[in-house]
């Protein structure tokens, strides 16, 4: 059995935490059993390694959180990069495509879907090995895992059950109803209907054969040539809706979609994360801040703030789901995003005149990490090392750094850095177009680096 973890979204429903670069599963607002924070996809990763499951499993994503699972999982995870985002089932088809022609996997392997991000007990990843045994005993094209409901939501979508197949776990599907009214849920409630909490599983050979029938290329290389002719449609539409035989598999425990601020908050360890203060008469209200300044609360009840460099929010909590539709289509860059070697921030951006623009960055390199060894065509740098110590390469140069040095990377200057300790500095940009595309990597490890410039000398 193979696992394909899904990890996009855009990055709005938490805002201001949570952006392009950074989507709620990133966000470290969750304890572990050490009490301390971690992120969703943290946490269902640790969840993946105590069932046995992490080296059957790979991660399907975008550019934009390549860097972000890096820094928080490690280089070893194995990841599928779309090259644009084309919903689910472009990213499932990339996938397949990928385990066939890229890992060799056979026709007949069972093949399971899931959210990068659910908020569950580790018993729902054992009812995610008995996907395999669903689909194989049922002979299904399709085999879901679907949630008992504990309330009549509508902010799901339910699985009304056919029949129970006797002498087995599974139910045969009648049929799908996205998102109801309360009053219908309670009705599809009565009828048995479960959660879909969108995990299911197939044969490699089944979605093999349905991109053979659409003309779609079953090579990886060949798909990722071809991606951007691929339809901009969900898996649930394409495929779902189109299966024969689906089954699903019940399950009875602890579920949870930390989709919004309502919810996040009933899982966190802590009324209030950053620098803040709340008065006691201020009860059910959280404060998650990530600015350097304090934020305080009076006597306000039922109530989220979360502060970040992207922006603020105060929201009564059930009021919280509503931040997309406000947002629209704001679409600012990311002041905070988190990378394989650190993070940063943007502290100020200005333009002068058309052509001039100036980009204020506060940069941590994690000790032990190291920045790309590159080049940039439009825009000069001024590196002000505040903490901590490290080296910098300058044109094949190594130097040590420390905090107080201050370094001009002109335009054209090839450069890295690396920290010994965790190393910190302030970063200015100046030039005509101060673009993360204006990077020209040479070199990626140390390594490669060090003997690069050795190798000069």
């Amino acid at each position: 059995m193979k696992l394909v973890l899904l990890s996009g979204g855009s990055g709005k429903r938490l805002w201001p935490l949570s952006n392009d670069s950074r989507s709620k599963q990133f966000l470290k607002v969750l304890d572990n059993q050490q009490h301390d924070h971690e992120s969703m996809v943290q946490r269902v990763w640790g969840q993946l390694q105590a069932a046995g499951l992490e080296h059957d499993s790979v991660i399907a994503t975008g550019n934009a959180q390549v860097d972000m699972i890096q820094s928080q999982l490690g280089n070893n995870v194995s990841l599928i990069v779309e090259p644009e985002r084309r919903d689910t089932f472009p990213a499932i088809a990339l996938a397949a495509t990928y385990l066939y022609s890229m890992r060799e996997t056979s026709l007949n392997e069972v093949v399971v879907i899931l959210p990068v991000d659910p908020y569950v007990e580790n018993g729902f990843f054992e009812k995610v090995k008995e996907l395999e045994g669903a689909i194989s005993q049922s002979d299904a094209d399709l085999a879901l895992i679907g949630v008992k409901p504990t309330y009549p939501s509508s902010k799901y979508g339910y699985i009304i059950p056919e029949h129970q197949v006797a002498g087995h776990s599974y139910v045969k599907v009648s049929h799908f109803k996205e998102k109801p009214q309360e009053d219908q849920a309670k009705i599809l409630i009565e009828q048995d209907a479960l959660w879909n909490c969108g995990v299911f599983a197939f044969k490699l050979d089944y979605l093999i054969n349905l991109l053979i029938e659409k003309g779609l290329p079953i090579q990886y290389e060949e798909l990722l040539k071809q991606y951007g002719r691929l339809d901009k449609i969900s898996f649930d539409y394409e495929v779902v809706e189109k299966a024969n035989h689906i089954v699903t598999l019940p399950y009875d425990g602890y579920w949870k979609d930390l989709g919004t601020w309502n919810t996040l908050t009933e899982e966190m360890a802590a009324n209030v994360m950053g620098k803040g203060m709340m008065s006691s008469d201020s009860s059910n209200t959280h404060i998650v801040n990530e600015l350097d300044i304090p934020v305080t609360v009076l006597g306000l009840s039922n109530v989220v703030v979360a502060a970040s460099a992207d922006g603020i929010l105060v929201t009564e909590k059930s009021a919280s789901p509503r931040i997309k539709e406000i947002l629209g289509s704001y679409d600012e860059r990311p002041m905070y995003e988190e990378r394989r070697w650190g993070w940063y921030k943007v502290l100020d951006y200005s333009r002068h005149c058309p052509g001039q623009e100036v980009l204020t960055k506060r940069i941590c390199i994690t000790a032990g990490k190291n920045s790309s060894y590159q080049i940039h065509y439009k825009r000069s740098e001024v590196w002000t090392f505040t903490k901590g110590e490290g080296d910098i390469v300058i044109n094949d140069r190594l130097i040590p750094v420390k905090a107080g040095d201050v370094w001009h990377i002109p335009v054209g200057t090839k450069h890295a850095v690396r920290a010994s300790s965790d190393l910190e500095f302030i970063e200015v940009q100046s030039g005509s177009e101060l673009v993360e595309e204006d990077i020209s990597r040479l070199l990626m490890t140390w390594d490669e680096i060090k003997n690069h410039c050795l190798s000069k000398l």
